[in-house]
Order: structure tokens, then C-alpha cells, then sequence
């Protein structure tokens, strides 16, 4: 981690210590250029673009809902809706997610957040034996196994990614 840049948002690495994760600390990596998308993160890591996870905040019915994807998929909403059994389910806005979560688009890690959120978990996360994702900001990241990572999240294990047409 080179010494201009910075480590973890200070409130995600609050949030690791509290969870007795002090170590992930230490495996944060932060990059010059900004991560904030999976494909600049997977590039700046050298992984494959699904090790990425997306922390994504959608509203169902005007409640904030967490996602987490792999990076190489994208959220089918129809099946958000059906999981979630609400009547609609939106793209959250950047001011929705900062204000949820505490962080912005791009550096949303997938716990630490400033509210508690309900979290679905995309099953295809676990076809990966360690997962990428944001440290709370654009340019910092950490791995953990995707086991690990949905737990610490209280994430429930989901199937809602887009099926691909063939």
C-alpha cells in the first residue's frame, strides 16, 4: 500500500476491529487510480472480473435493500422484487446510498454502514474461494473468503443475478 494513499475509511476499519477483524486491516490495498467500478478493480487487483463484489443499494418499495453481486453480473430486479415481495424495486440515487450506507458509489463496502440494511447475497459469489470489495472508498479493497464475507454482512443467500440471453 503505497503511503499517499489511503488505507480503509475509517469507519469501515472501526467496523472490522468491532468484529474482531483486525487482520483484514492489514490486507486492505489501496490503488493510485480509482477501483470504483468491478472492471477497475479486477484490473488494479489482477483478478478475474466475477472475484469483484458490488455492494449495491437498491429501494424496494422506498426501503433501502443491499445487494451483493460478483462483478461480472448484473442484479435482475424482477427477482429482487419477487424475493424481496415488494412492489417495486429502483435503483437507489448517490444521495440514498451515502445516506444508508455512509459511503459513496464506488467505495460501498458490504458492511460498516451507517444504518442497518436488510442484504441479499447473489449465490454466485460463493463460486469464488476469495471475493474482492470496496474498503469505503473509491480506492481501497479487500479480500475475504465470500463465506466470510456474507456472514459478516448478514447477508441472505440469494439467486437474483440477470440470466444471460442466450
Amino acid at each position: 500500500m503505497s503511503a499517499s494513499q489511503p488505507a480503509a475509511h475509517p469507519r469501515f476499519a472501526e467496523a472490522l476491529t468491532d468484529l474482531g477483524l483486525t487482520e483484514v486491516i492489514d490486507r486492505v490495498r489501496s490503488f493510485p487510480d480509482a477501483t470504483r467500478t468491478a472492471a477497475q478493480a479486477a484490473e488494479a487487483i489482477g483478478c478475474e472480473l466475477g472475484e469483484i463484489v458490488k455492494s449495491l443499494i437498491f429501494a424496494a418499495d422506498g426501503v433501502p435493500v443491499l445487494i451483493l453481486m460478483d462483478g461480472a453480473s448484473r442484479v435482475d430486479m424482477e427477482l429482487v422484487r419477487r424475493e424481496l415481495g415488494a412492489e417495486k424495486v429502483t435503483r437507489a440515487n448517490a444521495d440514498v446510498v451515502r445516506e444508508t450506507t455512509g459511503y459513496a458509489i464506488g467505495g460501498v463496502p458490504p458492511f460498516g454502514h451507517r444504518t442497518k440494511t436488510r442484504v441479499l447475497a447473489d449465490r454466485g459469489l460463493l463460486d469464488h474461494a476469495v471475493v474482492w470489495a470496496a474498503a469505503g472508498t473509491p480506492h481501497t479493497v479487500f479480500p475475504m473468503d465470500p463465506k466470510s464475507l456474507i456472514s459478516h454482512a448478514g447477508g441472505t443467500l440469494v439467486d437474483v443475478r440477470e440470466t444471460p440471453a442466450p
